[in-house]
């Protein structure tokens, strides 16, 4: 099928006119609450305005054989319960173990499993913390909840524990910053919600890569019934007398039951379904929602026939003297992490490729000349490969592509707001459990809140919703899933 053909086709040919469910957006949350409706007997229409399913789970191909995973980075155990009961045993099976999370900065250097024994063992011996401190300060994390207290930030968190160790700091809060973009100023249960979660038994991946999971993530989502249509983009979330109606996707009106939006919260809100549907005092605390930052990425690809030593599976390096979210999402951060990827996160291949990635403010790059934009995105991957160069010695030679993002990439191919890599912050999981109350039939999932950020919060956020949806459509009990 030639440009022209594809630019004329009719992407939501043979669609029903109406459906009860209506997903927008494929992201983890979307995919996982399209498919647990589906497989609860309802019709369940899901539309993504891009060719690939995914959201940020997604991949791209290049010359060379290279192909570069967007966000797999690692993820709690947690995703292995959640995709052998809401997805398949298949999926579930094809997740494994990082063993090798590596941290390397002016205060220090370690490698660890980031699992609770392992943890433990690294706060006692490296930093000398002892064991009553570091059970205390666990238990204190496993036991909170969302309903917990949410005025403490994560700094009083750990002054409270750890006072005036900015080592530890480090240690225990850098590597959260880069799964969810949180910051020491955020609510604790934000940071304890989601460490405790990693800290059960560590990090996990897929092997296969992002292209294998989504694939099979489409296979399921099929055999379920799930109507699928890339492509479409949705203009419109059509609203009678307080009540969902349908959308309106490439020009055409959808009738449906409910909605479930998996894009981004705010634009949910303001652009889809409009600010004149909703109650005043709800549209002012949604305005009072704040966008979590976005990201920058550099793609390595490792020529094919060459090899690169093991130098860990993630690795988080800075050259800053301490712990700053200020500085970890400056233009100019020396804070990164490296994603190495081996011929056996894709079993088969025998190629390399490293994934570099920092958090970033989407206004350090979205005014920028064009010139000035093409100028800043070389900068970033020349200081990619001079910090790489450390672990990697003469990783230009090794080298046949390298190509950078900025927010502005991932503001353009995910339609979010500024590029948001992590959704909202806090305050925006309450809106996004709050549309239901406002329109009858609407519903919204995805990365808001912190806590439902990253593969596993997404795709249980998904779980969540989808309960939520059944409820609504059926006035019945939860979704009811075999163990």
């Amino acid at each position: 099928m030639n440009n022209s053909d594809l630019m004329n086709r009719d992407w939501l040919k043979d669609t029903k006119s109406e459906y009860d469910v209506i997903v927008i957006g494929s992201g983890l949350a979307g995919l996982t609450c399209a498919n647990m409706l589906a497989r609860g007997g309802h019709s369940v229409l899901l539309l993504e305005q891009h060719h690939n399913l995914g959201g940020l789970a997604t991949w791209f191909k290049r010359k060379g054989g290279h192909i570069f995973d967007i966000s797999l980075h690692g993820f709690p155990v947690g995703m292995i319960k959640t995709c052998r009961k809401y997805w398949n045993a298949e999926i579930a099976d094809s997740i494994v173990q990082l063993k090798g999370i590596r941290l390397d900065n002016p205060q220090f250097s370690l490698t660890t499993t980031y699992d609770s024994d392992d943890f433990k063992r690294v706060m006692q011996e490296h930093f000398k913390i002892p064991r009553e401190t570091i059970d205390n300060f666990v238990s204190t994390l496993k036991g909170m909840n969302f309903y917990d207290d949410q005025t403490m930030t994560t700094r009083e968190l750990f002054e409270k524990f750890f006072p005036g160790r900015h080592d530890i700091v480090r240690m225990i809060m850098e590597p959260i910053t880069y799964a969810n973009g949180s910051t020491l100023d955020d609510p604790a249960i934000t940071y304890g919600i989601v460490f405790s979660n990693f800290l059960n038994k560590g990090v996990y991946t897929f092997r296969g890569g992002t292209d294998k999971i989504i694939g099979m993530m489409r296979a399921e989502l099929l055999k379920n019934g799930v109507d699928i249509r890339t492509k479409c983009l949705v203009e419109k979330i059509s609203i009678e007398d307080k009540r969902i109606a349908g959308v309106v996707a490439n020009g055409r009106m959808i009738k449906g039951k409910a909605v479930v939006s998996n894009g981004n919260l705010l634009s949910t809100i303001h652009k889809l379904v409009g600010d004149e549907n909703f109650s005043e005092s709800f549209i002012e605390e949604a305005k009072k929602v704040r966008l979590n930052n976005s990201s920058c990425q550099v793609y390595i690809g490792i020529k094919k026939g060459e090899r690169i030593d093991y130098i860990g599976d993630l690795l988080f390096t800075s050259e800053a003297e301490k712990f700053d979210s200020q500085e970890l999402c400056s233009k100019n951060t020396t804070s990164r992490t490296f994603s190495i990827y081996y011929p056996q996160t894709r079993p088969g291949s025998d190629m390399f490729s490293v994934v570099a990635s920092t958090n970033a403010n989407y206004e350090d790059w979205a005014f920028l000349s064009e010139e000035e934009y093409r100028a800043a995105k070389e900068n970033l991957i020349q200081r990619t490969l001079d910090a790489l160069e450390k672990y990697i010695p003469e990783i230009r030679d090794k080298v046949d592509h390298v190509e950078a993002a900025t927010p502005k990439t991932f503001q353009r191919y995910t339609l979010h707001l500024s590029g948001a890599s992590f959704g909202t912050k806090f305050e925006g999981l309450k809106a996004s459990m709050g549309l239901p109350k406002e329109i009858a039939g609407l519903f919204h999932t995805g990365s808001v809140g912190i806590i439902m950020s990253g593969w596993l919060g997404a795709a249980n956020y998904g779980v969540i919703v989808a309960n939520d949806v059944d409820k609504f459509l059926s006035a019945g009990g939860p979704l009811k899933f075999p163990s």
